[in-house]
């Protein structure tokens, strides 16, 4: 969103003074708080709503037709269409050089797995689809597991348990409390199952751009990092190894994220909204 615009919707639409000053009574307490631009008002959230809609549906799209034998760049096919379809952008495409609409990451990739025509889903597998959505400027950010065919008991549970790992995480994300509170509900979790934790990655800001503050981390201490507002979107997307938690980019295209030791792992994306009751889930 360009300054112009955000300086209207910010003259229309200004911060409550109740949050404002809650924000100025823990900033006196010297607690981290969000710049005041990332903090959305009900236009931007209503914009972006509409983003998730797009992204949920994508996602939803990519599951009625996902199957062993797919080609990986047939995902990204139906991610294009439909997302063009229903008028909005890719924003993975071409975003610092990306050259796909979205990410498909099989079995030991962590994330930002290219699709090609190369790689076939096979009976057994586990893959993460990550889609981000850009309608009328406005961003929203979900991936989902799927498991293809007849899939181990071991790589079912990574993925049922990983999906539990985001749900305990958006529960933790309270108006008032820290980003390091969602990071200690992921942690303490997984590693009680065995699991352990990426931490070079995490989730983030998103909305008004692709990446925002805060950074969210998926292991951290309790009551650190920045302040939760009313008014913020952020990612949770827990990365859960069933192995050690060391990653590796590929030397050769510079994107896909491997595990080091080449356990699996699994990932569950939402998007959300913190409010001043509890948070809203914008992407599914």
């Amino acid at each position: 969103m360009d300054e112009k615009r955000w300086l209207e919707i910010d003259e229309q639409e200004p911060i409550p003074e109740h949050i404002q000053e809650k924000i100025k009574a823990f900033r006196l307490k010297h607690v981290e708080v969000i710049d005041e631009k990332y903090i959305k008002r009900p236009s931007m959230i209503e914009g972006i709503r509409k983003a998730g809609e797009i992204n949920t549906g994508v996602l939803d799209e990519v599951a009625k037709q996902i199957h062993a034998g797919m080609r990986t760049s047939e995902i990204d096919d139906i991610v294009r269409e439909y997302t063009h379809a229903h008028g909005a952008i890719c924003a993975p495409y071409k975003y610092e050089g990306y050259p796909k609409s979205v990410c498909t990451s099989i079995n030991d990739e962590v994330c930002h797995g290219i699709p090609s025509r190369l790689i076939k889903l096979k009976d057994g597998d586990i893959v993460n689809v990550d889609c981000t959505t850009i309608l009328d400027g406005y961003y929203a950010d979900a991936s989902r597991m799927f498991m293809i065919g007849n899939v181990s008991p071991q790589r079912r549970k990574l993925v049922e348990e990983t999906k539990k790992c985001l749900e305990i995480g958006i529960q933790a994300a309270q108006p008032w409390a820290r980003v390091g509170d969602i990071g200690y509900a992921i942690a303490k979790y997984a590693q009680s199952l065995g699991y352990s934790v990426v931490r070079d990655l995490g989730g983030h800001g998103v909305g008004l751009e692709f990446h925002e503050d805060p950074f969210v981390m998926h292991i951290a201490k309790k009551n650190t990092g920045m302040l939760l507002v009313p008014g913020m979107v952020i990612t949770i997307e827990p990365m859960i190894n069933a192995g050690k938690p060391g990653v590796a980019i590929d030397p050769y295209n510079e994107w896909t994220v491997y595990t080091k030791d080449h356990s699996d792992s699994a990932q569950w994306e939402h998007t959300i909204l913190i409010t001043e009751t509890g948070n809203e889930i914008l992407t599914y």
